[in-house]
């Protein structure tokens, strides 16, 4: 919601623009009115929105052209002030109101209009029927109002309705013409019920309503108010309410009704609530909540609840209850989304599950679980935002669910930790066994290809995450994202005698003068080993530079030295004592 309003009055001489500002200010007619009115400022805790309010008066006769086009570019609202006593200041309205107004503005460019009539005192009559074709014909016009600055009649209804036509306005809901909603609108509140429909049976039963009406209002409604509403849907909409639930149908029905009876703040209350802006986008400030600090050195981690909110999440939606997401329950589930955040890469980064469909892939908890952005990157707190994480916790934003691990410099002082979610980026020249190397974490062959492998794995009984990155071998661009992680592997062929170099070249570029854990994996370890081309041997070099020595690895067994890896970060480990495990063993 915007933070202020500016509105200004633009119209002919004499139609009284200047008198109704003094009226409304003074809350008496003027006896001296002047060409122009200063600028004022209305507090925001006298204003029915609690916004500041700026209205600010045009004079033909003491200001130019230039200036009328600047005030307008700085207006939110334009009031055009026409006289309902003279007849010619009427057809002017009639006639092309905005030539003279807006038309200085470029044609992308609109703001909305409220048409005033004023002088309503010198009538018996109302302009109404007359400039009713303009309202129609002008898709900026939210209302025309007729008021009196000298008898006060509509001065305070005047001013609100410009308030409210900036702080909620019709344009990105209504189409007039059409007389129904916007696609815009109807897919941000189709997303609101389908966040607010817990259970996820697609509709609105009365303890989601009463939730939804919590949320919204900070009110519930009482059993006679639920009634009433599903009595409205069921008189003017075939299947609004099933199973005495109000269903997206209904829903939807309602928040028209509410924009056709000139009630945009409720329908516009509900949108900014669930983190809608102006443009029915969910806003910024929403999705990456600018109360979440990471300092330097720091990550970020799910909390205990966030975990069951997930869970819940894919309980709502798994509706076989088969413990597996098929394509079709995670198409349900990404519905809040804009977009499928997940593409068909993310099946080759996690484990997978299979159900007794025919050879039906799904996506089980652990791998939702998983998924490496929700855990490891705050670009992924979006996804909380969509899923409607803070509304459903009751939480000011999805923050709370985020921890910021303590600085790694920290742990390594005191030789312990309490991080769960470790990264760990795999470098080796091309050709070295990588992508096998990560696959073999996830039980899979190279048939599966993808840069990143993430999954569970047990540290001394701990169940810790386990993230590999597989990093492009472009020795000379290598990035501070692909230097930054918690260990480094380093993956050369120990069938290649020219592998080791690349290994041994990053390590003493990058990662000899850093206090950062790393391990040298002898990949494709079935074949025969060969005597690789480098000043040292792999087990020398790892002596020298105090590593682990080289641990053997290959697709074809079922050896992988991963949980070694998770335990080279632990900063109480001495280097040598790192067991090598059994992938199969990893859930």
């Amino acid at each position: 919601m915007r933070k202020d309003v500016r509105i200004l009055l633009v119209g002919e001489p004499k139609v009284g623009k200047t008198s109704l500002i003094m009226s409304l200010v003074s809350e008496e007619f003027p006896q001296v009115v002047p060409y122009r009115a200063e600028e004022i400022t209305i507090p925001a805790d006298v204003t029915p929105e609690r916004v500041p309010t700026h209205i600010v008066d045009y004079s033909e006769a003491e200001q130019t052209d230039e200036q009328l086009s600047s005030e307008i570019s700085k207006a939110n609202v334009i009031c055009i002030v026409y006289a309902v006593n003279n007849k010619k200041s009427i057809e002017k309205q009639s006639n092309q109101p905005f030539t003279t107004f807006l038309s200085v503005l470029p044609s992308p460019y609109r703001v909305p209009v409220i048409l005033v009539g004023n002088k309503s005192d010198l009538v018996e009559h109302s302009s109404m029927e007359t400039i009713l074709p303009v309202m129609n014909q002008y898709t900026e016009i939210e209302t025309c109002v007729e008021c009196s600055a000298k008898n006060l009649k509509n001065i305070s209804e005047l001013f609100y309705y410009a308030q409210k036509a900036v702080l909620h306005p019709t344009g990105p809901l209504y189409c007039p013409e059409e007389k129904q909603m916007k696609p815009a609108c109807i897919k941000a509140l189709t997303r609101i019920f389908k966040v607010s429909d817990l259970d996820n049976d697609g509709i609105l039963n009365d303890n989601e309503l009463n939730f939804f009406q919590r949320t919204c209002f900070n009110a519930p409604l009482v059993s006679q108010a639920l009634e009433d509403v599903k009595n409205v849907v069921r008189k003017n909409v075939i299947d609004g309410v099933c199973d005495n639930g109000l269903t997206l149908k209904g829903f939807l029905f309602l928040h028209t009704l509410f924009i056709q009876r000139g009630r945009h703040e409720t329908t516009w209350t509900v949108l900014r609530r669930f983190g809608y802006d102006d443009d029915l986008e969910l806003h910024q400030d929403y999705l990456f909540p600018l109360t979440l600090k990471v300092p330097p050195d720091c990550t970020t981690e799910l909390n205990h609840n966030a975990y069951l909110f997930l869970q819940s999440v894919f309980d709502k939606h798994d509706k076989d209850r088969d413990c597996a997401l098929s394509p079709e329950e995670l198409k349900d589930l990404f519905d809040v989304f804009p977009y499928m955040p997940w593409g068909p890469d993310v099946n080759n980064t996690v484990t997978t599950a299979r159900t007794n469909r025919p050879i039906q892939t799904c996506s089980n908890i652990e791998q939702f679980h998983n998924n490496y952005p929700i855990h490891t990157n705050l670009t992924g707190i979006y996804y909380l935002g969509y899923l409607g994480y803070s509304i459903i916790s009751e939480q000011e934003s999805q923050a709370v669910a985020i921890t910021v691990t303590r600085d790694k410099k920290i742990d390594l002082q005191k030789k312990q930790t309490q991080r769960s979610v470790f990264r760990c980026n795999v470098f080796g020249d091309s050709g070295s066994g990588k992508s096998g190397f990560l696959q073999a974490f996830l039980g899979r062959n190279l048939t599966h290809m993808s840069y990143y492998a993430i999954s569970t794995a047990y540290v001394y009984g701990q169940e810790k995450y386990l993230l590999l990155h597989e990093v492009f071998p472009d020795f000379d661009v290598l990035s501070d994202t692909d230097l930054a992680c918690d260990i480094v592997c380093l993956v050369y062929d120990a069938s290649n005698p020219h592998s080791f170099e690349y290994c041994a070249r990053v390590f003493k570029q990058y990662f000899m003068d850093t206090k950062m854990p790393c391990m040298m994996i002898a990949a494709k370890s079935d074949l025969q080993e060969t005597k690789q081309l480098y000043a040292l041997t792999p087990l020398e070099f790892c002596r020298k530079h105090k590593m682990p020595p080289p641990q053997a690895f290959t697709c074809n067994t079922a050896d992988a030295p991963l949980v070694g890896a998770l335990c080279c970060v632990r900063p109480h480990v001495e280097p040598y004592k790192i067991p090598r495990s059994n992938p199969k063993a990893l859930p």
